[in-house]
């Protein structure tokens, strides 16, 4: 429907402006075609495409700070994907690790060698409760603080995970020799440790 516009001084109403035949519309893709012509014409509108990881400032030019971050990025979505079918995010999963390696954490101690949020492990905790992954027990001397550990269940669970997360540490150390393995372990950990101590 048309919209009319607001009546000339003279009092007699005039018609918005006229929409364009079909036949002097230009297509959309024929719109998008033109302006995809303009900027490969013009080097300025073209813009850049970043290289892959891999290549240039994502490999080995880079900077390490951002090396070792698109490498947890890339490593977290993989675990993302073996995961999925599980119903386990890798929070999810670095919380059951955490519990079976120290059991008896505080969701307070779980968010610090999770690398969680206070509040993300929180969230996660009431999550693996309900399913029945972990349980809580009151702190034998601090009776308000809750130690959490694993079910038999969560034990089950955290063994499937576990052989997902193997595969893929088989794909991060491809290539590597023991002695290799042990020295970017130490690398890794003496960086945790050292900017630690900056905090």
């Amino acid at each position: 429907m048309r919209k009319i516009a607001a009546s000339t001084k003279s009092g007699s109403p005039r018609k918005s402006q006229i929409r364009k035949s079909p036949r002097n519309r230009k297509p959309a893709a024929a719109k998008k075609s033109a302006r995809n012509k303009k900027s490969s014409q013009n080097p300025d509108l073209a813009g850049v495409r970043p290289p892959p990881p891999g290549h240039g400032q994502r490999g080995e030019k880079g900077h390490l700070a951002y090396l070792l971050r698109q490498a947890q990025a890339a490593t977290r979505l993989t675990l993302e994907r073996a995961l999925d079918d599980l119903g386990v995010t890798p929070p999810q999963f670095a919380v059951l690790t955490m519990l079976r390696a120290y059991p008896g954490l505080s969701g307070a101690d779980l968010a610090r060698v999770a690398l969680l949020t206070p509040q993300t492990v929180g969230v996660i905790i009431r999550n693996l409760e309900r399913d029945g992954a972990i349980r809580k027990t009151p702190h034998p001397v601090h009776g308000r603080v809750l130690q959490w550990t694993l079910t038999r269940r969560g034990g089950t669970l955290l063994d499937t995970c576990r052989r997902r997360a193997v595969a893929l540490e088989r794909r991060l150390v491809a290539g590597l020799g023991a002695k290799s393995q042990v020295t970017i372990r130490r690398w890794l950990s003496k960086i945790a440790a050292g900017l630690q101590q900056d905090g």
